[in-house]
């Protein structure tokens, strides 16, 4: 397995941009708990700072698919400057308007800025895919991408909230703002890998690739996939301080992290010939399947295993996904339908977050759980729906689901 992930780096810059996307894919989950983290300390209302992280969130969700289409027309090396210039004024919006104490419209006026933020993960897949498309190790490719954002999302939000706990509020969101300029700068120097730009990088009618049924498909399935995360984030922190032991939170969201990456892992190495949309129908069911001990759980080492078990599926869907999108939109808007994928799971984290909260404060802990499972009847569903659509569209193009 070792000797797969180590040939991918064969090619000349590939070290260079993964380390580079390594800084640049920090800042995204570090930046909403960053702003909760700020905002609690400083202004001392929850409601405030999650109105206000959740500005951050829909605007990221709307305006990275814009950005990447300009990445996709212009290049990497012309748009990412730009848009980090925008998110890090948007992030130092926020900070000084924090320490002034300015009016709340300009706390939400920097955040929605801060959104401007482009996708890091599609931008370094996007570049995979251009060094081996139609190659076995660009699903490896999309696997260690997976596992690195799985990794992101794990240190960013300890890191986030340890600066701002340690040194002061606003340290947290500075580091974010510091490692975005950091990493993007660092890649849009590198223009050897990027992908070629094409300033025709649209369809005939001019429009977003998400006016495709398939990418639409795929996105809603991926915003499913958000909810489940969601869910399980808010759920099993509940859980654990309801058990009287909120330190457990950390071991068992860890535990869903592990089962995820080590999944992504071996998946990533495996040559398989299972078309992909049976493949996506699969890991939907084993999906939907492993959301269903939760609803079981009565203790918190039944939690941990359950929630490592609903983590398998996650990384090996993703990849197929993202696997099915490289197939499903033109070459020249690839970074643009990678983006898509995203920005639906970031919105479903959210969603499955806010919803879940909602079901937690009304019947207690245990009962978040079910979002998870309604979350995982929706992938199933949406599975199902996807597989019939692409296997029947080989065939005849104009079939819809």
């Amino acid at each position: 397995m070792v000797s797969a992930y180590r040939t991918l780096f064969s090619v000349p810059g590939a070290i260079a941009f993964t380390l580079a996307g390594l800084l640049a894919r920090l800042p995204l989950p570090m930046t909403g708990i960053g702003i909760i983290t700020l905002l609690a300390q400083l202004r001392g209302s929850y409601a405030l700072a999650g109105a206000v992280s959740a500005t951050f969130v829909l605007s990221y969700a709307l305006a990275s698919p814009r950005i990447s289409r300009w990445v996709d027309r212009h290049g990497q090396a012309k748009v990412l400057p730009l848009a980090a210039t925008a998110s890090v004024a948007g992030m130092l919006l926020l900070l000084l308007a924090s320490h002034w104490q300015a009016p709340d419209w300009l706390l939400f006026t920097g955040a929605a800025l801060a959104g401007c933020m482009p996708s890091m993960s599609a931008m370094l897949r996007a570049r995979w895919t251009v060094i081996y498309r139609g190659q076995a190790p660009l699903q490896t490719a999309y696997s260690l991408e997976t596992v690195f954002d799985e990794l992101g999302f794990i240190a960013g939000p300890p890191l986030a909230v340890g600066l701002s706990v340690a040194l002061f509020p606003q340290a947290g969101l500075l580091c974010a703002a510091l490692l975005l300029a950091l990493g993007t700068g660092m890649l849009a120097l590198q223009r050897a890998t990027q992908p070629q730009p094409d300033p025709e990088a649209t369809n005939s009618a001019g429009r977003s690739v998400i006016a495709a049924a398939d990418v639409r498909l795929l996105a809603v399935l991926m915003v499913a996939m958000g909810v489940i995360v969601g869910s399980i984030d808010i759920t099993s922190v509940a859980f654990a301080e309801q058990h009287g032991q909120p330190f457990a939170a950390s071991i068992v969201l860890s535990a869903y992290a592990v089962g995820s990456c080590a999944a992504g892992l071996v998946f990533g190495v495996l040559k398989l010939t299972t078309p992909l949309q049976r493949l996506l129908l699969w890991c939907g069911t084993a999906t939907a399947l492993c959301t269903l001990p939760l609803l079981l759980v009565t203790s918190l080492p039944a939690l941990a295993a359950s929630v490592l078990l609903a983590g398998t599926f996650f990384a090996p869907t993703m990849i197929v996904v993202m696997s099915l999108i490289e197939r499903s939109v033109p070459p020249r808007q690839l970074t643009e339908g990678i983006t898509w994928l995203l920005a639906g799971l970031n919105v479903g984290v959210a969603l499955g977050a806010a919803a879940t909260g909602q079901r937690v404060d009304a019947a207690g802990a245990g009962a978040g759980f079910a979002v998870s499972a309604v979350a995982g009847a929706a992938v199933l569903l949406l599975s199902i729906c996807a597989a019939r659509r692409l296997r029947l569209r080989l065939l005849q193009p104009s079939n819809a689901c």
